[in-house]
């Protein structure tokens, strides 16, 4: 049977530097997907800065819903905004940041139930 997650119902993952929190996961109640709502605030000179992150089991889908950024690989970095989406293939070591004046949200979508990440 079909469920509607209220906002309110995500659970919130304590990851430095941002917040996220899982809307939908396997401890969730999905069989096979998880998505995440992501903000990331303004960077600020002597902030924390992102750390690539990866992961072994799935490709990765990042919607941009508000403000723009740079998406980051070891080699690579691509300017971001409203309505772009990037697909990370599996083992890619990756990280957003925000190039903007307002927080960068990003809807992050896996194809599977993906344990918790830090990155």
């Amino acid at each position: 049977m079909a469920r509607i997650i209220k906002s309110g119902d995500a659970k919130d993952l304590g990851l430095k530097g941002r917040v996220s929190k899982e809307i939908i996961s396997g401890s969730l109640g999905s069989d096979s997907v998880t998505l995440r709502l992501v903000e990331i605030p303004p960077e600020v000179e002597g902030g924390m800065k992102r750390k690539p992150h990866f992961h072994s089991d799935t490709e990765e889908c990042i919607y941009v819903l508000s403000g723009k950024g740079a998406f980051c690989t070891g080699s690579d970095e691509q300017s971001v905004k409203v309505g772009d989406t990037v697909l990370v293939p599996k083992f890619e070591p990756h990280f957003t940041r925000n190039t903007g004046e307002e927080p960068l949200v990003l809807l992050c979508f896996f194809p599977v139930f993906q344990l918790e990440t830090h990155g």
